[in-house]
């Protein structure tokens, strides 16, 4: 399969933001674009030309303020129409968009602030009942102390401005009117120009994941690459099947923007989305699933295998959902276009069949760098992506066995965490396992397990233990075990189950440092 558009006309030829604000806006005029079905907020509809004209007025607004190609504009908006007119204001201008998670607390706000560099923000006031300018006060106390708009912050220095939508805002939060009151200033001609200036080279978005790192790490991605995915994932994923198109994932991870969002645009759908988006444990990515949690997934193509922000989501996909005693997710039995994978050992030579390494990725829409970090620390000589996650070499297929980060240092082996809980949710009652390795000073990790039983179901650790015992080697078996309510897993907003807050929850539960 190959993504080549050849009409100029068709938004999926676009290589830059502007070009396809502008062709979707043209090609599908009135159709909605995006709904919000509210909940502590009204319903809204964009249409395709509502989207432009309004992006376009919130863009001729930064442009009075100064901003321009470049410029680090962050947002702080839950899905809906508002997140897509400000994503495209920010991008058809050259500026950089910098999403911030609706999650985020306090603290690890100043941090992504900090780190980001961004020197405007544009906040949605409120979501599911959290004001975000309260947290966003909270986060930087200067802003209830100061008197004036223009902001000197140390624990933020490169920020100017914020503005917001509501009422009462505090004397250091501009209203969004004063963003749009100053589009009348600038004309469609400079919009235009300007417009004419982004190239498929310029950066477009900044993704913060926290990672495991101590800081909150910044992805960047590039114009021509992410409309090239783009297209792509409209042709691979038979968007045009589907005229409304539901907005499941968070649109400040790349899983919302690019998988869903963007290539429903391409083709004209109606993205339909609501205040809060679901994370749910039982399709919980790169965990072990029952065959019940997995029929569901069974039903839609392509199965796709490991994505990541780096890569502008999935780079894989698999013949099939699972190959069996591979449980984590879809085998990697196809790259996708433009990308490059290989599997290394640790001095990074190829990995025979047979072998396991880390999976290390490179092509067109991968991140350029990562924000203020160094390349060479994420990167090989010869481009490609250090993404820390382990393949099995299988023939011509790689089954991804575990993050390297995931795997457990037990009495000097190293433990799956994937093939214990394989093993336990095989028993009777279990119907999921998370498997933890906590710190031991005599065994390096002490592995343990938070189960969530069957319904219904009484577990007897003594007998899991002892059947484990009969299944595995002694050193992988859990020697502790905490029974823990489905609704109790912890998720990340991307939709996977959250194992160093399980690691917090066991080490409190067992009375053990985490």
């Amino acid at each position: 399969m190959t993504t080549e558009v050849q009409d100029a006309s068709d938004p999926r030829a676009a290589r830059t933001f502007p070009r396809f604000v502008r062709a979707i806006a043209a090609a599908y005029g009135d159709t909605p674009a995006v709904t919000l079905a509210g909940q502590t907020l009204p319903d809204e509809a964009m249409s395709f030309a509502g989207l432009e004209s309004q992006s376009a007025e919130l863009a001729r607004g930064l442009i009075a303020r100064g901003a321009g190609k470049g410029s680090r504009i962050g947002f702080i908006h839950g899905n809906g129409p508002a997140f897509v007119r400000v994503f495209a204001a920010i991008a058809r201008i050259g500026a950089v968009a910098v999403p911030i998670s609706t999650l985020i607390k306090a603290d690890e706000l100043v941090r992504v602030l900090r780190q980001s560099d961004v020197q405007g923000l544009i906040v949605q006031r409120s979501l599911l009942g959290h004001d975000f300018v309260a947290r966003l006060c909270d986060a930087l106390p200067e802003l209830r102390e100061a008197t004036g708009p223009d902001l000197r912050i140390d624990r933020a220095p490169y920020l100017r401005w914020i503005v917001s939508s509501g009422d009462a805002l505090p004397a250091t939060i501009q209203p969004m009117s004063a963003l749009t009151d100053a589009a009348a200033s600038v004309s469609d001609t400079l919009l235009q120009a300007v417009e004419a200036e982004v190239h498929p080279t310029d950066q477009i978005v900044e993704i913060y994941t926290s990672g495991s790192m101590a800081l909150p790490k910044g992805v960047r991605h590039l114009h021509g690459p992410v409309l090239f995915r783009t297209a792509y994932l409209a042709d691979i994923t038979e968007r045009t099947r589907y005229p409304q198109f539901p907005i499941s994932l968070p649109l400040f991870w790349v899983g919302g923007l690019g998988l869903l969002l963007l290539p429903t645009l391409a083709v004209g759908g109606t993205s339909l989305c609501t205040e809060g988006t679901a994370t749910n444990s039982l399709s919980a990515m790169g965990t072990v699933l029952s065959e019940k949690d997995l029929e569901p997934m069974a039903q839609s193509r392509p199965f796709w295998g490991l994505g990541m922000s780096e890569t502008f989501g999935p780079y894989s996909y698999g013949d099939v959902l699972r190959a069996p005693g591979h449980p984590l997710c879809a085998p990697i039995d196809h790259i996708a276009e433009g990308y490059e994978v290989r599997v290394v050992d640790a001095e990074g030579q190829p990995v025979a069949d047979g072998g396991t390494g880390e999976i290390q990725v490179r092509g067109v829409a991968l991140t350029p760098g990562l924000h203020k970090l160094e390349r060479a620390d994420y990167f090989t000589p010869d481009g490609y992506y250090r993404t820390g996650d382990l393949g099995l070499i299988e023939g011509n297929r790689i089954h991804f066995v575990g993050r390297d980060g995931d795997m457990i240092k037990a009495a000097g082996s190293n433990v799956s965490p994937a093939e214990v809980e394989m093993e336990m949710q095989q028993l009777e009652g279990i119907h999921s396992a998370y498997v933890i390795g906590l710190p031991d000073a005599e065994r390096g990790q002490f592995i343990v397990a938070a189960v969530v039983p069957r319904e219904g179901a009484v577990l007897d650790f003594d007998q899991v233990q002892a059947t484990l015992r009969k299944r595995l080697s002694s050193y992988k078996v859990p020697r502790a075990y905490v029974a823990i309510t489905r609704e109790e897993v912890p998720m990340l907003p991307s939709n996977k189950v959250a194992r160093r807050q399980i690691a917090a929850m066991m080490a409190k539960a067992l009375d053990r440092p985490a």
